[in-house]
């Protein structure tokens, strides 16, 4: 019996020696890797393992991702009307116009030789029309871009991949200092109660903290009434605003007419005459938000965000 138990905790211990060198040879994960030079793996939004070999020939199907690689500095060949048309970004050059983010024209892009494509986790399209780009041969990738930190990520892989962590600095962690100086100067005494509304043509949807400019809200000590009145998420009604009395409103337009958005907002709440009683109203505390900085993703101009928030909330009177 002895010597059976002795061999059985030989056996033990030399099967725990085996495990600890499997696991110590074993790889650590990680979301980039250089293996030669000029090459990058990187792990992209949707898990998928990518590996891109100096990229000169770019296209993006999103306009904030088009200004993003561009922030890396790269150069963009090609990316959607939101990005030529509506904003108009100074991407560095002649760019190619390549349908629009819903609908990107595979033709087009396919058509431009790309040797890199950055698509968009988000678009259900964009996720389908990579199974076509991959069988041409061309390298793809998929981001998400919400809030602050996943436009830094972002911002960190592309400069990984452009060799420029110059610009990661100065795109991204001084921006990111900026935001944490606005942040540090909030009186945490005072939580401004807030309502935040996206008006489309049709009529408008009040929003909570899943969102960009409900982060930033939060993270400046502003208390979402829709976080106390979660009825507003799902139908907004003058009654559940005016019970709430939010101390300021914050107006986001979506579509391509402002003008149509925000009149369908005034028919649909305030053309009730019981909300002129509001004490943002009263105050002059109604804001419709620059698209710049609140609709598209503002990435190098995220703290721009931030303190035109902060200021409004904390020093405007």
């Amino acid at each position: 019996m002895h010597k059976n138990a002795l061999k059985i905790g030989v056996v033990l211990l030399l099967l725990c020696a085996l495990c600890m060198g499997m696991f110590a040879c074993a790889p650590q994960q990680n979301s980039k890797q250089e293996t030669a030079a000029g090459e990058v793996i990187f792990t992209d939004a949707l898990g998928n393992t990518v590996t891109v070999h100096s990229p000169q020939r770019v296209v993006c199907t999103l306009g904030s991702f088009a200004e993003t690689w561009y922030l890396a500095g790269g150069k963009v060949l090609g990316t959607t009307s939101d990005a030529i048309e509506d904003r108009k970004l100074d991407l560095g050059g002649s760019v190619e116009n390549i349908g629009t983010v819903k609908q990107p024209n595979l033709e087009k892009i396919i058509a431009l030789n790309p040797d890199f494509v950055i698509l968009s986790a988000d678009i259900a399209s964009q996720v389908s029309a990579a199974e076509t780009l991959k069988k041409a041969g061309i390298a793809c990738a998929f981001f998400k871009v919400e809030y602050f930190q996943d436009y830094l990520a972002m911002l960190k892989i592309l400069t990984d991949i452009t060799g420029r962590a110059d610009l990661y600095e100065e795109n991204g962690l001084d921006v990111e200092k900026k935001i944490n100086e606005i942040i540090q100067k909030v009186d945490k005494t005072k939580h401004p109660s807030i309502l935040f509304l996206r008006a489309y043509s049709t009529g408008a949807k009040s929003k909570g903290e899943d969102n960009m400019v409900g982060v930033m809200l939060k993270d400046l000590g502003a208390d979402n009434i829709a976080a106390r009145y979660p009825s507003l998420l799902e139908n907004i009604t003058a009654e559940e605003i005016i019970k709430a009395d939010p101390e300021y409103i914050f107006v986001a337009t979506m579509g391509a007419s402002d003008e149509k958005a925000l009149a369908a907002l005034k028919e649909m709440l305030f053309a009730n005459k019981a909300m002129q009683a509001l004490q943002a109203i009263k105050n002059d505390h109604y804001y419709v938000l620059d698209k710049e900085l609140f609709h598209y993703k503002p990435n190098h101009r995220w703290a721009e965000s931030y303190a035109f928030l902060y200021k409004t909330l904390y020093e405007e009177k």
